[in-house]
């Protein structure tokens, strides 16, 4: 079976069935179990997700409750098999007995750092080939169909770093390929996406110059150069600031070496 975070929250069983828990707190309750399958999450962290920091007197009671429609939901549901038992009780809370293979930000996080990895060994093609199904498994904003608490609002920024990473690791990868125009649409959406992102700004600059599109990558420069300038009041990254010295005082082209020896 899956159980998949990315986007709105569901399950899908093993003979290819779509379920979505209609319960916002049993759906908080099994996210943050999924979190961590196969560890004890606390009650205490159950708890703090469920209701914050004033919880009601009758919090584990209700907890209790909680993760008992849950069992109750995979059994009614026919969302597992009979014998299998998901949910266990283990002071001082519960643990899912689910596999990493079974969870869709534990395959995401394993595919991103397969192709980090890829990349430092300089496999570009294989890392590109990684990130872009890692890439594949968004769906949408993390569990978009019910509000998260504060514990798992920590796991969806997490996720969302991971996702940056993921879209540099990709870039990186078409660079080294030398896919610089194949990047260029992909950077103008990133940086719509994330403005204030330096580095997708840097990429996207040099993509343009590496395209022959010169006066475009000089406009690149001075969009970001105001946005950071009103947004922030700071200047380009010296990183950014090379770019465009680089592109108003570019390299010569050095002659073929065979038409230097005819000269």
């Amino acid at each position: 079976m899956r159980f998949n975070l990315i986007g709105p929250f569901e399950i899908v069983t093993d003979d290819g069935r779509t379920y979505q828990p209609g319960t916002p707190k049993v759906c908080q309750t099994l996210a943050l179990l999924l979190t961590r399958p196969g560890e004890i999450v606390t009650a205490e962290a159950l708890i703090r997700e469920l209701w914050g920091e004033n919880p009601p007197r009758s919090a584990v009671t209700t907890l209790q409750t909680y993760v008992y429609h849950a069992r109750r939901m995979f059994t009614q549901e026919e969302l597992v098999p009979a014998d299998r038992c998901l949910i266990v009780t283990s002071p001082p809370g519960y643990a899912i007995q689910v596999d990493d293979s079974e969870v869709d930000i534990r395959i995401f996080e394993r595919l991103v750092t397969r192709a980090r990895h890829e990349l430092a060994e300089d496999d570009a093609l294989r890392a590109l080939r990684t990130v872009r199904q890692a890439l594949d498994l968004w769906r949408g904003p993390a569990l978009s169909n019910f509000p998260a608490g504060d514990v798992l609002a920590g796991h969806i920024v997490h996720l969302e770093e991971l996702r940056i990473r993921a879209f540099e690791t990709r870039i990186e990868a078409q660079e080294r390929l030398g896919r610089h125009r194949e990047s260029i649409p992909e950077l103008r959406k990133l940086i719509n996406d994330y403005p204030l992102n330096e580095w997708f700004h840097s990429r996207l600059i040099g993509a343009l110059g590496a395209a022959g599109r010169r006066a475009e990558a000089l406009q690149a420069y001075q969009k970001v150069r105001r946005l950071l300038a009103d947004e922030l009041g700071l200047e380009p990254s010296p990183e950014l600031k090379q770019l465009q010295v680089g592109l108003l005082s570019p390299a010569p082209r050095r002659e073929p070496a065979v038409a230097r020896a005819g000269a």
